[in-house]
């Protein structure tokens, strides 16, 4: 088991009572399809935990491999051997719902810094479980509003037979106005997309949504482009994020994504990240580095109140939400999910560098559609 302490730089105290030794379990993917997801969260993770120059806080990082099995097991292991006081860092939703009921319900505090499950928006809400991303459909939601402001009348969407890629399709299909061209599930891990461009091409379609996050993304865009298929694409940031775009490269100039977050939103919080995390790992940080950045400022400022064994006190710290945002103002609606501003990006290339510029709010100050199912 990988353990990672962070020492203590500051030489003055921080501000307000400081808890002793809370200890933190990130279960990620950091190895095999989807690793760059992970590895970004992590990275963005561990950057605000040596800034904050504390040295009561350490951090047990294990990899999920993308499987829900060893998931779980990480998870009990944490929770039973290792007495994490909170758990963080999950990527994929299939992952997410196998672990996070079980977790809180032990009285462990989870924050998601990416699977927003519509499950766990819901019904399925928990006071212990906080998404400091998104809920899955937001940024879908926003793509099908972009769609609908750019005339797209007939759209064909694809996303894979998972509950995030569901969530997808409800989120796209919830917004846009205009009809279906067709729809498809496909497969987790999917690498081959010729039946389904085969279907695009033939669909009379004159735009296609697709989220297919990771390798997948990077699989299909290849595809697309040499297919001769001229349709123009919208889709979520997962697959036009930063990590993603150097794999793709010219195949995806020009496409419109939406995104809560990118490296030119205009802040203090934002522009002092993009250049620490470019200074500390040598990358352009992506969508993923930012929310694990966001994710472990919010647990410091909740730690600079109370303890996580005070449960009451804490999770109203957490709800403030009193900590710096690289997304600027962030609020939490009533099911501990985002209310915030959703815009669209449009891919572009700076020197050899594949990336994303702003073009405006496709969805402002947007809440999910199932907080008011959960009750608590």
């Amino acid at each position: 088991m990988k353990k990672v302490l962070v020492a203590a730089l500051a030489a003055t105290a921080l501000a307000g009572p400081v808890v002793a030794d809370t200890k933190i379990g990130m279960i990620t993917t950091l190895s095999g399809g989807g690793a760059g997801l992970g590895i970004d969260v992590r990275d963005g993770f561990m950057l605000a935990i040596s800034q904050s120059g504390r040295d009561d806080v350490e951090v047990v990082i294990e990899d999920d491999q993308r499987k829900p099995d060893i998931a779980v097991q990480l998870s009990d292991k944490m929770i039973q051997s290792e007495k994490v006081d909170i758990m963080t860092g999950i990527i994929w939703s299939n992952l997410a719902m196998a672990v996070v009921p079980a977790a809180t319900a032990q009285g462990v505090f989870y924050l998601s810094p990416n699977a927003g499950p519509s499950a766990l928006a819901g019904q399925g809400c928990h006071p212990n479980y906080f998404n400091v991303a998104w809920q899955n459909d937001n940024l879908h939601e926003a793509a099908g509003a972009y769609a609908n402001s750019a005339g797209y009348g007939k759209s064909f969407i694809l996303a894979p037979n998972y509950p995030a890629g569901k969530d997808a399709l409800t989120g796209y299909k919830r917004f846009f106005e205009g009809e279906l061209a067709g729809e498809l599930y496909t497969e987790l891990g999917q690498t081959d997309y010729a039946a389904e461009i085969a279907q695009i091409r033939a669909s009379g379609a004159d735009s296609v949504f697709f989220f297919l996050p990771g390798g997948m993304g990077i699989s299909f865009l290849k595809q697309y482009a040499d297919s001769g298929v001229d349709l123009p694409v919208v889709g979520p940031a997962f697959s036009f994020d930063q990590g993603i775009l150097q794999a793709v490269g010219g195949a995806a100039l020009g496409v419109v994504n939406t995104s809560q977050w990118n490296k030119d939103l205009d802040n203090a919080t934002n522009a002092a990240f993009v250049e620490s995390f470019q200074a500390e790992y040598g990358r352009l940080p992506s969508l993923y580095a930012s929310q694990g950045f966001d994710t472990a400022n919010l647990i410091l400022s909740a730690l600079d109140v109370a303890s996580p064994d005070d449960a009451d006190a804490f999770r109203e710290a957490l709800r403030a939400a009193d900590f710096d945002s690289t997304r600027g103002d962030f609020v939490f609606g009533p099911n501990h999910h985002p209310i915030q501003t959703i815009y669209a990006r449009e891919v572009v290339q700076e020197g050899d560098v594949f990336t994303n510029k702003l073009l405006g709010a496709a969805l402002e100050n947007h809440a999910d559609a199932y907080a008011g199912d959960c009750k608590m």
